[in-house]
């Protein structure tokens, strides 16, 4: 399963880069997960604790830096955790790039390549994809904060990303699974009949 997200950071691309060069700083933005050891040749242990509904998942795994490109400002993560109730796995590989936006920003694409059994996977793509979308607005904001902090100078150590709240994530994640719906449902409707429509140039 693919999940692709995008979000813009006000830094500027360098910046952001440097930033993501640091694997602990960048996973103390993503809510939930906590890095347990530095096992060395870029290789870490952890742990990511979600909460998805009634369910609260809690797994233990590693993640590795499997490529990183300096000129295509690229960097990809492949990861592998269990749930430590034994409720399922998952494997993952996370590719992040980064380009130059407008006034000087960077926007930031981060595709998820997720392969999920147990508790998890019964959510099925669109909830999936619904909570990543928010996890993904939590980093980013979290991001944020944390390189603001650094420029000015002030100690990170209290910038806690917090848990991923199955409250906070599944409501929002219901806002944004009805708006598929109504963009499936009401958006392609027209009330003009088919006689009065203007064609479109080039006939039809």
């Amino acid at each position: 399963m693919l999940v692709s997200n995008e979000f813009e950071v006000s830094q500027p691309l360098d910046k952001v880069w440097e930033f993501f060069r640091d694997v602990p700083g960048v996973a103390a933005c993503l809510p939930g997960a906590a890095l347990t050891d530095d096992i060395g040749a870029e290789e870490y242990a952890g742990t990511v604790n979600l909460r998805m509904g009634p369910v609260k998942l809690a797994f233990a795994g590693k993640a590795h830096v499997a490529e990183r490109d300096e000129a295509a400002k690229r960097l990809v993560l492949d990861a592998s955790g269990s749930d430590q109730r034994g409720r399922g796995n998952v494997e993952m590989t996370v590719t992040a790039r980064l380009s130059e936006g407008a006034s000087g920003h960077t926007m930031v694409a981060v595709d998820q390549d997720l392969q999920i059994s147990g508790a998890a996977a019964q959510y099925g793509r669109g909830m999936i994809t619904d909570v990543s979308t928010v996890m993904m607005k939590q980093f980013a904001d979290n991001m944020q904060r944390r390189i603001s902090a650094v420029e000015r100078g002030e100690s990170v150590d209290q910038l806690d990303a917090g848990e991923a709240s199955g409250l906070a994530i599944g409501l929002r994640a219901a806002q944004l699974a009805l708006m598929r719906v109504f963009r499936r449902f009401f958006l392609p409707y027209d009330p003009t009949p088919t006689s009065n429509r203007v064609p479109s140039r080039g006939g039809a």
